[in-house]
Formats: C-alpha cells, structure tokens, sequence
C-alpha cells in the first residue's frame, strides 16, 4: 500500500504547466476517474462528480484538484475534450451524443478478478500514453498479492455481506478478493438474513469498514448477534471499482 501511495505522490507532484490541446481528457465514470488519477493526472479536463467522494473514491483527496462534469453531453462539449473516458453500461446516451459531435470515446469494461485488472490498466494506459506509469502501478498491486498462491489445503469459509443483507457471489470482484486471501466464498452471492448467518455462521465475516453516516440498511452489519463470528474490514472505495488498489482490500483481510 505505501508503495502505490508513493506512486501516486511522485504522480502528482510531476504535473508541470497547462496540458497540450490534445491531451484534454474527461472521465465520466467513477471507475475510470480513478485511472485517470493514477495514470494522467496532467490530462485531467475533468472527472465525474464521485471521485471527491471518500466512501467510495480511492483517489478522493486528489481528485479535490480537478474539476468535475455532470454525465451532460452539453456540459461535457464546453470543456471542449479530446477523448472521454466511460464504461459500456453507464451515460450511454451522453457518450453516444459525444461521438456524433467527432469527441473519440473509449469504454471499457469493468474488471472483476486480477488478471483483468491488469490487463484493464494495460488497456488505459496505453491509451493515454502513460505505458510506465501503468506497468508500475500493476507492480505496485502485485506486490501487495505476494504470498496469495492459493496455498491453503482447507482455506475458512467466509461470507462478505453487504448493507441490506446482500453477499458477493462467485465471479464477483469480492469473490476475487476473498480468494486471492485464501479464504473460501461461502455465500453463493444470496441475500442472506440475520438470522441465517446465524444458524450457518462462516469462519469469517467480511465487512464494509463503517460509514461514517450510518443507516438502516447498514445497521444489520453492526448487529450485537455478530459478535460471536470472527469478523474482518475492508474499506470500500478499495472494491466498489477494481483497480490496482484493490490488493489493500486481499492484504486486509489476510490478517
């Protein structure tokens, strides 16, 4: 973890003057918000609203620096981009309406174990010229893995519950987490009540670290009833999108 914070550090602190014409770039999604920190800060037009957000943006503190856009296509043409940056499942109309006004889109798609987590960072950063910074953010994240071999003969069962009752199912971006902890995904990927986890209680309880506001639909994490069950935390904005950060989240719960 402190070696991709220094990463970052070293970064930003290599942003110079006003970013060429060509190198203007918008990110309308908080996934790819949080690449572009990481991999070109300098070309950074604008970000999408989430990225300031420190519940679920990894980058937050940094993105305080860039301006950000509503998913408007005519909000988007004032910032006058050369390329933005979304997924295939998100502002669909605004990148369509932004490809007929001649602004080049790329979406990509959204990562869901390792292996495509490093290709995905492969993908953009070759993309915005950026290869070195990409390799060494994915060095970075495979140092955070080191030791997730698979090695464990009966790996503990684990269940990672989400606000309402919700668990990450095999093929998940969790499920990746939890294996590459050695831990064994006990969950299927069902809603589960309190009450059976309860009568099938895993090993381990895989836990969102607390909001800071919290509500109804996370007081059921926080229930007395769990105490018994070891319980393990991770932040969110660690998995809400992969990235090469998301190794903080195996590192936390191998503990």
């Amino acid at each position: 973890m402190r070696l991709l914070v220094a990463l970052l550090a070293l970064i930003l602190t290599a942003i110079g003057g006003p970013a060429r014409a060509a190198d203007r770039v918008v990110s309308l999604n908080l996934c790819t918000d949080q690449m572009l920190v990481l991999l070109a800060p300098e070309r950074i037009a604008a970000l999408s609203t989430l990225a300031r957000d420190p519940t679920l943006s990894f980058v937050a503190e940094q993105a305080e620096r860039f301006p950000t856009v509503r998913a408007s296509a005519e909000a988007v043409l004032r910032l006058r981009p050369d390329l933005v940056l979304g997924t295939r499942f998100g502002a669909r109309t605004t990148l369509a309406l932004l490809e007929r006004q001649g602004v080049e889109v790329v979406r990509t798609d959204l990562p869901q174990d390792f292996p495509a987590i490093r290709d995905w960072i492969r993908l953009l950063a070759e993309r915005l010229r950026q290869v070195e910074r990409g390799e060494a953010l994915i060095a970075a994240m495979d140092a955070e893995l080191v030791g997730s071999v698979g090695q464990a003969t009966h790996p503990p069962n684990a269940v990672a519950m989400q606000p309402r009752g919700y668990t990450s199912g095999p093929g998940s971006l969790m499920d990746a987490v939890l294996r590459a902890a050695e831990l064994a995904n006990a969950s299927g990927g069902r809603r589960m009540s309190a009450e059976t986890l309860l009568r099938h209680p895993p090993d381990i309880l895989v836990l969102p670290v607390a909001p800071a506001h919290p509500s109804l639909a996370t007081a059921m994490l926080r229930t007395p009833a769990f105490a018994a069950i070891p319980t393990r935390y991770y932040r969110p904005a660690w998995t809400i999108c992969a990235g090469p950060f998301t190794g903080r989240a195996v590192e936390a719960l191998r503990r």
